[in-house]
């Protein structure tokens, strides 16, 4: 397929497109702004637009409107709140039938970073201290990581909110590598951060002197019973990372969609994937599209294929 189609509708198409992603893709957008974009493809040659598939970006919880009818697939981060809307578990109180097309390969971890100072051997020690404990983490309180922090917290029987009631502070960011906690780092004035994102913070957090928390065995399960993994992170992957850490798996974007969309539709977008993947930007861990149905490492998967990107996935050699 030639890199840009030809033809007066490809280039109206292509010009809505930029126009999205221009505002859509502004780094200043905080997460609760105009940064989502959904895209829809059917037919607008009626006084109404009639869409036969709608694609959108955003939050965990979009799967209830995938399942409804009211979006064709969804892209969500990480893998493991795709596996809690297959369990109903955590976000979701009751299963759904949701079905995975291809699982972006994106390899990273969230770790528990605290400083030694606070005398802290273990989260459970906020609590039994009431600990004060001066915390970094994402501004959006319904962001993915704010999700397995509450979570996390809620193992232990507290919230962010009983940190504040103890005389602790939140320091809010945007992404991972926000330059508020940058600073932070710098100035020392935060005690621990909770987040992935790991390339653009651990190391700066490690030299300034942080330790990565592990959590406990009954933490642990009480997570992966969620839907989260273990991994275990060895070192030299981060260069500040001098022993090997055990923490949350935080990879893979998969796309997904409902168990009752037509196998053709969700074989037709395998096969745009493949047709356009040097278009798309991928990250370091990718090794080819068969991947996006394998389950690796950067794209673990905990929930079925879908029977249409199965077949796809057959047709070309991926062993599923």
């Amino acid at each position: 397929m030639e890199p840009l189609p030809r033809g007066a509708n490809f280039q109206r198409a292509l010009m809505l497109w930029e126009i999205g992603l221009h505002i859509a893709g502004n780094p200043n957008t905080p997460y609760y702004g105009p940064r989502d974009m959904c895209i829809a493809v059917g037919s607008g040659s009626n006084e109404t637009f009639k869409p036969w598939l709608r694609m959108s970006t955003g939050s965990p919880i979009l799967a209830h409107a995938v399942c409804n009818n009211e979006l064709e697939a969804a892209m969500i981060n990480p893998s493991g709140l795709l596996t809690q809307a297959h369990r109903g578990t955590g976000l979701f109180p009751q299963p759904l039938p949701v079905r995975i097309i291809a699982v972006y390969p994106s390899l990273d971890h969230f770790v528990y970073a605290v400083h030694p100072r606070t005398g802290l051997k273990s989260l459970g020690e906020i609590k039994e201290k009431k600990y004060p404990l001066r915390l970094s983490i994402r501004e959006d309180a319904t962001h993915s990581t704010r999700v397995l922090v509450d979570q996390t917290l809620a193992a232990y029987g507290m919230t962010v909110k009983d940190i504040e009631s103890w005389g602790g502070s939140l320091q809010l960011n945007g992404g991972p590598g926000d330059e508020r906690r940058m600073k932070a780092i710098r100035e020392g004035s935060i005690d621990a951060i909770f987040d992935e994102g790991l390339v653009l913070w651990l190391n700066e957090a490690l030299d300034s002197g942080m330790q990565p928390m592990t959590l406990e065995d009954s933490t642990f399960k009480y997570l992966t019973d969620l839907g989260w993994r273990k991994y275990t992170i060895k070192p030299g992957r981060y260069k500040s990372l001098k022993t090997e850490h055990t923490c949350i798996d935080y990879s893979g974007w998969p796309i997904y969609t409902r168990a009752s969309l037509p196998d053709d539709d969700a074989y037709k977008i395998c096969d745009a994937i493949n047709e356009r993947k040097a278009q798309m930007f991928w990250e370091d861990s990718y090794t080819g599209v068969g991947q996006l149905g394998e389950n690796t490492d950067a794209t673990p998967r905990d929930v079925p294929l879908h029977p249409g990107a199965e077949k796809w996935y057959r047709e070309h050699g991926v062993k599923v």
